[in-house]
């Protein structure tokens, strides 16, 4: 740089006419806002995993998001939230739903039967893996007047 001369500033690149502003479908999600859905999960469902069925301790059960969030605060929602054991948890990782449930289709049974507050794709997916005696299963189960467990 010669003597007297100013350093040069950054240019700001200008922005592109056209080009969308990504929106997100809700706000970041609050670790209150978590813990008040594992709650609610919990009182709903007790502390079963929405996935293999099995019972754990609540203190043990996990809440997992169905569709992976890698880095995306619009999955955050309790559309997309299940009670979930550490294994399958584990296991799922940020494997997509359907790969998972294809893998093994009685966790798309369980989803159907602790899931069903799930947003109507994830359940129509399960559905359609877990076939039509098992959504007609759940759906019993899933009714207060029922009196048998199945």
């Amino acid at each position: 740089m010669s003597p007297g001369r100013k350093p040069s500033r950054p240019r700001k690149r200008p922005k592109r006419p056209g080009r969308p502003v990504q929106q997100h479908t809700s706000l970041p999600t609050s670790r209150n806002a978590y813990a008040d859905t594992r709650q609610w999960l919990l009182a709903r469902h007790g502390p079963v995993c929405a996935y293999c069925g099995r019972r754990i301790s609540a203190k043990g059960i996990t809440l997992d998001h169905v569709t992976p969030r890698k880095g995306k605060s619009a999955y955050d929602r309790r559309d997309n939230l299940v009670l979930a054991c550490p294994a399958c948890n584990i296991q799922k990782a940020d494997q997509h739903i359907l790969a998972f449930l294809l893998a093994r289709p009685v966790r798309a049974e369980n989803l159907l039967r602790y899931g069903e507050h799930l947003s109507t794709m994830l359940v129509d997916l399960a559905k359609e893996i877990a076939g039509p005696e098992a959504a007609a299963r759940a759906a019993r189960l899933a009714d207060p007047d029922y009196p048998y467990s199945d």
